[in-house]
């Protein structure tokens, strides 16, 4: 190696290609959950055909991994597309590498499978056996049809007690929406935000860092990390490192809380349905419907792009088989 070898590799020094990665999807302002996701699937990736660089792999050995995703380790249909969106990306935005056997690869189909929906009854029982801020925040899940991330993520400025309404900000596929926010849920809300403003007004007092603002609005707005209307609804116990920016804030709380909490509650309630936080939203459309509330309107309120989409819930409505006598009564 020449003197002047080892000084161009000292100037430029080489990135490494998780590195890039990382650089890439933050640029595109991708959640840290779809860096840590996408970052896992590469790995695996590489280390399944020992190593070797992606940039010298293609269409073959992505085919084999997804196969062997499918066959020897079983996984769901949605498990095997994101992979495959991971790889897509990797290539794409990171090796800019857009060839043709990249249109060609076929996603695996989802399996075409109703939704677990609660009674009304069972949605009271479940409800019964939360308290605290886990009775609040599975009141918005079912209240509000809100997604689990939305309400943990949720702010104080997107919640409006005078219209009665919820503002989620860049919800799933980048889109804001409105919601209702139900009557019963508003006088617990307002004794919990005055506790989570008191941990505000100590956090503030004690100098740390204000909350986590996307998209560089920190910057935008000086300071308004630490404003009140900022904060999370739903903030962690304890502060941690933000792994960007490396300071110490209070973030949101851990969404596996309230997984355990409702996983707990279903077992308590003695329900026989496979009962989980998401199951709050299909039972909020569900009973919407049933009420007598159009699709459109559903539609609306939880966020689909497509009313097809929502047309999956209209499954409560199908009186076949319940409109007919068995022969059996006869």
């Amino acid at each position: 190696m020449t003197l002047g070898t080892r000084i161009s590799q000292t100037v430029r020094p080489k990135v490494r290609l998780l590195d890039q990665v990382r650089e890439t999807i933050r640029r595109k302002h991708y959640s840290l959950r779809t860096e840590a996701t996408y970052i896992d699937w590469i790995k695996r990736y590489i280390f399944f055909h020992q190593k070797r660089h992606p940039a010298e792999m293609g269409a073959p050995e992505m085919e084999q991994f997804l196969n062997y995703l499918a066959v020897k380790r079983q996984v769901a249909a949605s498990t095997q597309n994101q992979a495959l969106s991971a790889l897509v990306f990797l290539y794409r935005e990171v090796l800019h590498q857009d060839f043709e056997w990249m249109e060609k690869l076929e996603r695996a189909k989802k399996p075409a499978r109703l939704p677990v929906v609660l009674t009304e009854l069972e949605v009271r029982q479940l409800m019964a056996n939360l308290d605290g801020r886990n009775w609040l925040m599975a009141s918005l899940l079912y209240g509000a049809g809100l997604r689990l991330m939305e309400c943990v993520r949720l702010r104080v400025k997107d919640v409006d007690f005078q219209y009665r309404q919820i503002t989620v900000r860049d919800g799933k596929g980048g889109k804001d929406r409105v919601t209702m926010l139900p009557e019963s849920s508003i006088e617990p809300l307002k004794q919990h935000l005055k506790r989570v403003n008191v941990l505000h007004a100590q956090d503030i007092a004690a100098g740390y860092a204000g909350v986590y603002l996307p998209f560089a609005l920190e910057r935008k707005y000086r300071g308004a990390g630490q404003e009140w209307q900022w904060q999370y609804v739903f903030p962690a116990k304890n502060r941690s490192i933000d792994p960007r920016s490396g300071k110490e804030r209070r973030h949101h709380i851990d969404e596996k809380t309230l997984q355990r909490a409702v996983k707990y509650a279903a077992r308590a309630a003695k329900l026989t349905k496979p009962a989980t936080c998401h199951t709050f939203r299909h039972s909020f459309a569900t009973h919407l419907l049933q009420s007598g509330h159009d699709i459109r309107t559903v539609q609306e309120l939880l966020g689909h792009k497509d009313v097809s989409t929502t047309m999956i819930y209209t499954h409560v409505l199908n009186r076949s088989g319940r409109g007919v006598k068995s022969p059996l009564d006869a």
